[in-house]
């Protein structure tokens, strides 16, 4: 199989103008993996870090740009059962998303749900996989408690809090501006503080009767441990996905003891092909019926064309955007 295959490059990183459009000779699909023909693309913040050269990819992941896409299967491995050769799909990718093609283990696709275009279907993976991971997997959210997930209005933001409502927690979030928090509160949280304007701690504490809340899902870091930590209710727990303001802080231990408080994190790229592919069946089971009746539905701020994703890349630094930025590759 010989393939040609236009995909954007990031050479040796840098500002959002090092992306350029390049060809390169596309590999057929070995053991289980598909070869996906793309439609769109998600942007996601990983991108835009691995693109400035603070996130290399894990040992054995494709070094180009591009962590879920969309689109439909034009080849399979001799080990892929799976599927089959024209499946309309979504698929978690270890990276080469920003591409007319991209190879993706099977085991890491959905089928497009019912309802849903392949736009749609392009935002689900990275947001969805991480999402349930940490908030419902390794926080155990249950029905009834309280939820904190700072940036709602990022993709992972709104995907959080569409994902607690629907499985029955009371949802805060914090963002930047007031757009922001009326995009979170149409979203399906019952609180959206603006925190340049108010210290969310104290009001989050002073509603809850000084209680605080059962589980908060942080991207911030820095400063924001801290007040996590005091935030936590007995029992709480604390999941960190990235850093944006540092990963390191100077944190009094004791309320994690006299609490009873677990503090955990994760990253997903570089995860078993197992462990994704065990997300992707609990999505398929839990998420994708949720999709289809429209109670989670990925939000789109703004589609660039393929060759466009320095313009993609700038506004995800921006942090303007409400929801999801993605690329369309093609129609």
């Amino acid at each position: 199989m010989s393939l040609r295959c236009t995909f954007i490059d990031h050479g040796t990183g840098g500002a959002p103008d090092c992306l350029r459009l390049a060809e390169r000779e596309m590999a057929a699909p070995a053991g289980r993996q598909v070869l996906i023909e793309v439609a769109y693309a998600g942007v996601n913040r990983p991108d835009v870090l691995q693109r400035s050269g603070s996130y290399p990819p894990p040992p054995g992941a494709s070094p180009y740009l591009g962590l879920e896409v969309a689109g439909t299967i034009v080849a399979v491995g001799p080990e892929a059962t799976r599927w089959q050769v024209g499946d309309r799909v979504c698929a978690l990718t270890p990276g080469g998303g920003y591409a007319q093609y991209c190879l993706a283990d099977e085991r890491h696709c959905l089928p497009v749900p019912r309802g849903l275009d392949l736009l749609s279907a392009a935002a689900i993976p990275e947001n969805y996989f991480t999402v349930w991971t940490n908030v419902f997997e390794r926080a155990r959210l249950a029905a009834g408690e309280k939820f904190l997930v700072h940036g709602g209005s990022s993709g992972i933001g709104l995907t959080a809090i569409q994902l607690a409502r629907a499985f029955g927690a009371e949802v805060w979030t914090t963002v930047g501006n007031q757009e922001k928090a009326e995009a979170c509160l149409k979203a399906g949280a019952q609180h959206a503080l603006i925190y340049r304007d108010t210290d969310f701690e104290a009001d989050i504490r002073q509603a809850t009767g000084g209680q605080g809340v059962d589980v908060i899902l942080d991207m911030v870091g820095g400063a924001y441990i801290n007040k996590n930590i005091r935030l936590l209710a007995v029992n709480g727990r604390l999941v960190q996905i990235a850093f944006l303001e540092g990963s390191k802080a100077e944190i009094d231990a004791l309320p994690i003891m006299t609490k009873r408080l677990s503090f955990t994190g994760s990253t997903l790229r570089p995860r078993s092909d197992e462990d994704k592919g065990a997300i992707a069946r609990a999505l398929a089971d839990k998420v994708l019926p949720l999709m289809e009746q429209g109670r989670c539905l990925p939000l789109i701020h703004q589609v660039f064309p393929l060759e466009q994703a320095a313009q993609a890349h700038a506004l995800m630094e921006s942090s303007k955007h409400i929801g999801k930025i993605m690329l369309k590759v093609r129609a």
